[in-house]
């Protein structure tokens, strides 16, 4: 049974299934190239980082925080590319909307892990500059803006949508 959103797009966009599964899977792949971009760069960063004279400075507790930042923005690489291994591998059998829906959970679990990440590394490098302190300060600041501008706003506005209404 079609639902309210599969209506919608057969009469105002004149979309089949089919069509709009294609927009959706060539939308979601360029939010990916933007985000796959940004944890490259970080990741490169981070990988570095031990190679440093000043790393063996850091406190132990310092050091958790960068192995859990270095797993986070792995993970979210793992994430955010794992779309390319599901339309590979499900290439050609018809199975688009499979593919589509996983490659969604996929990018916000590689969203989430980029969050968390780059939390880390904010934590890590104002602690090496300003102290313990202004890192924590530094963590919950960047973690709120993360939860506002990337979760609470969206489902805000998503709440205040009529699915009707576009």
């Amino acid at each position: 049974m079609p639902g309210r959103n599969d209506t919608w797009n057969r009469d105002v966009r004149g979309e089949t299934e089919t069509e709009r599964l294609d927009r959706n899977w060539g939308t979601l792949i360029q939010e990916l190239r933007v985000v796959q971009t940004g944890v490259q760069f970080l990741i490169s960063a981070l990988l570095i980082v031990p190679f440093q004279a000043s790393f063996g400075t850091l406190s132990h507790p310092l050091r958790v925080l960068y192995l859990i930042t270095l797993c986070a923005a792995i993970g979210a690489t793992v994430f955010l590319v794992a779309p390319v291994s599901w339309h590979r591998i499900l290439f050609r059998r018809h199975r688009l909307g499979n593919v589509v829906a996983a490659a969604h959970r996929c990018a916000m679990s590689g969203v989430g892990l980029l969050g968390i990440a780059l939390t880390g590394a904010m934590v890590l490098v104002v602690s090496m500059v300003a102290g313990t302190a202004g890192g924590v300060l530094a963590g919950v600041t960047i973690a709120v803006l993360f939860l506002v501008a990337w979760l609470f706003a969206p489902l805000y506005w998503r709440g205040r949508s009529d699915p009707d209404e576009r």
